[in-house]
């Protein structure tokens, strides 16, 4: 493992995004949200914190997380696979807070946890004045989805997301431990669904992992970059970058921004995915071998190579917009429903 790269000195209006994003590792940003109302709020205690966030409360029920003690913090599967270890439900946002405030002193306390809620539509107020300036490019093209994650002890699996990160880290400490894409075959990815949060995760327990059940993990943390972050701190990664979240103390809040600079036509990826599960992956190996190569030049490879000897009227999806891409799906659903 490697400690991530450390940034110090700069302010939330100074982040050049897409430069810090084409680095493709994991940046650590000290302080930047220092003086967040919300930061200097969660330096006063979890009562001052929970008094500030309630008055942003909407009156929407979010959906809440809630864990046996046994399971210390770790949102996961249950022993057979059957289903998941903890219970979600919806409930008023300030009952659930007060929930957690309730067990603050008991070690053993069930383990709660609300994740990526949407922050303009549940707390309306809180973003504008603990956030990132709205002009920072790419948001000013792209916007973000800004979501709020509250907890006591959690651990979020190991897991990726389609969309770049920014973690701003508000009340409490949080341990990042990430990994580069390549090393998913190490990481031992759990089912596809149902997932613990939306995500697939790894089966390997980051806290105490077994290597005799998952040998190649050990190669995966030689790989591994670690960052430690205090109230304030703010961490960039890259999208797809595997990454495993200790919320280590007994109240603990995050902000994250989600983006992609990508046209907004543009689809998931995961929708590729789980129709080449369907319309590859049974194939004889030589045609598989045959439809990477197809990808490669017409998805992966150099976008010139697979339009350069073609005129621009007969481009069609290769040249893809707006127009073009509600075509485009349209031909796949119809063909999908078949």
């Amino acid at each position: 493992m490697k400690n991530v790269e450390i940034i110090e000195g700069l302010s939330a209006d100074q982040l050049a995004l897409p430069d810090l994003i084409d680095r493709d590792e994991p940046l650590l940003l000290k302080g930047v949200a220092a003086d967040w109302p919300l930061v200097r709020k969660g330096l006063e205690g979890p009562a001052a914190v929970i008094d500030y966030l309630t008055r942003f409360d909407a009156g929407r029920p979010v959906v809440a997380y809630v864990g046996p003690p046994g399971i210390k913090g770790r949102f996961f599967y249950n022993e057979d696979l059957t289903g998941l270890n903890f219970e979600a439900k919806r409930v008023p946002f300030a009952d659930f807070l007060s929930r957690i405030a309730a067990d603050f002193d008991d070690p053993g306390a069930p383990s709660f946890y609300i994740g990526s809620t949407d922050v303009g539509l549940y707390l309306p107020g809180l973003g504008e004045e603990n956030g990132l300036p709205s002009k920072l490019a790419p948001f000013d093209r792209h916007p973000p989805s800004v979501g709020i994650w509250i907890g006591n002890r959690t651990v979020a699996s190991t897991h990726f997301d389609f969309s770049n990160n920014i973690a701003c880290n508000m009340v409490g400490r949080r341990r990042f431990t990430l990994f580069p894409p390549d090393q998913i075959d190490n990481l031992y990815p759990g089912p596809l669904e149902p997932t613990p949060g939306g995500q697939v995760v790894s089966m390997v327990d980051m806290r105490d992992p077994d290597l005799d059940r998952y040998p190649r993990f050990s190669e995966a943390l030689e790989a591994a970059h670690v960052a430690q972050l205090e109230p304030g701190d703010l961490l960039i990664y890259p999208a797809m970058w595997w990454h495993n979240v200790e919320a280590i103390d007994r109240f603990n809040v995050m902000i994250n921004y989600w983006w992609n600079d990508v046209p907004r036509f543009v689809d998931t990826p995961m929708i590729t995915l789980k129709h080449a599960l369907l319309s590859l992956r049974s194939r004889p190996e030589h045609e598989r071998n045959a439809w990477r190569e197809l990808f490669d030049f017409y998805v992966f490879g150099d976008r010139r190579t697979a339009t350069a000897h073609l005129p621009d009227h007969a481009l069609g999806p290769l040249d893809m917009d707006e127009t073009k891409s509600r075509r485009l799906r349209a031909d796949l659903l119809d063909k999908l429903n078949r």
